[in-house]
């Protein structure tokens, strides 16, 4: 017996689907393949002359981009060696066009050289338990902060080395305005004691000039004691090094006690410069 015809039972084996099939992105390579590929039944060559124009995808819009790049930058290598084929430098700051030009490499310099003499001592200064890296962190906390300060109020009676920079343009080199500071502050001699020759067991005091790296190094230990002093507004990792670097300032506009124990020094040195014509010393190496 032939089955039934019924409308819903053939309807039955259709499926339906709500929103149409994701096409798949072809890759351009394959595309141009397909492109270029004839059929066997054909004998007419059905290769375009360019098989990208017969393609388009962001992917290879994508890949002539990265083309055009590379194309542009063999442009520029070959600008540059006809310029050295000419006799000029094709590496010249100015044809780069660097703000301040790049720095003279000599054949002695070394890496560690790149920090300024005054930045890396006080680097070393401030380091401890051999923690460098803390120490950096803190030196750039405290550059930081000298740079994004207002201009110091300069005093009369306590100027700063001569020679130095305006105070206007001091938080724009936080680097000068921290050597400026350590130097105008730096004791130029010591006291040095030779025991038993003042008599009575006494030690004779003598002034004796120091070099610039030992001045250096006084005049921050002198700047660390008086921040060790005053109290602290709070804590963090930051808090030391941004009270270093409002020492540094209360000595550029000389409101820092650092003044007063230069003063004292170089008073006592004026006091015992008498007894540099003592015989004994004839024998001795002061400095």
């Amino acid at each position: 017996m032939p089955p039934r015809l019924n409308i819903w039972s053939a309807c039955r084996t259709l499926s339906v689907r709500a929103t149409p099939l994701a096409q798949w992105p072809q890759q351009p390579c394959v595309a141009a393949a397909q492109a270029r590929r004839p059929f066997s039944d054909n004998l007419q060559n059905t290769t375009p002359s360019d098989p990208d124009q017969s393609v388009s995808h962001p992917a290879l819009a994508r890949f002539r981009q990265t083309e055009a790049m590379e194309l542009s930058e063999n442009e520029k290598a070959l600008e540059k060696l006809r310029q050295a084929s000419y006799g000029l430098n094709p590496y010249d700051p100015v044809v780069e066009g660097h703000k301040y030009g790049m720095p003279e490499i000599t054949a002695h310099m070394n890496h560690k050289d790149r920090y300024g003499p005054v930045v890396l001592q006080v680097t070393k200064l401030l380091m401890r338990h051999g923690k460098l890296a803390k120490a950096q962190r803190d030196m750039a906390v405290i550059l930081n902060h000298l740079r994004s300060s207002p201009p110091p109020k300069i005093k009369a009676l306590r100027p700063l080395l001569p020679g130095s920079p305006p105070p206007e343009q001091l938080p724009l080199d936080p680097a000068a305005y921290l050597t400026v500071a350590i130097d105008s502050v730096a004791p130029l001699i010591r006291i040095r004691g030779f025991k038993g020759m003042a008599g009575g067991g006494r030690s004779l005091e003598v002034p004796v000039p120091i070099p610039v790296r030992k001045r250096r190094r006084t005049a921050f230990g002198w700047i660390l004691d008086a921040v060790n002093k005053k109290p602290s507004k709070g804590s963090g990792r930051d808090m030391f090094p941004l009270r270093v670097a409002e020492e540094i300032i209360a000595v550029v506009e000389g409101r820092s006690g650092v003044w007063e124990k230069r003063q004292q020094l170089h008073k006592l040195a004026t006091a015992t410069r008498a007894n540099l014509n003592n015989a004994k010393l004839r024998n001795f190496t002061i400095l």
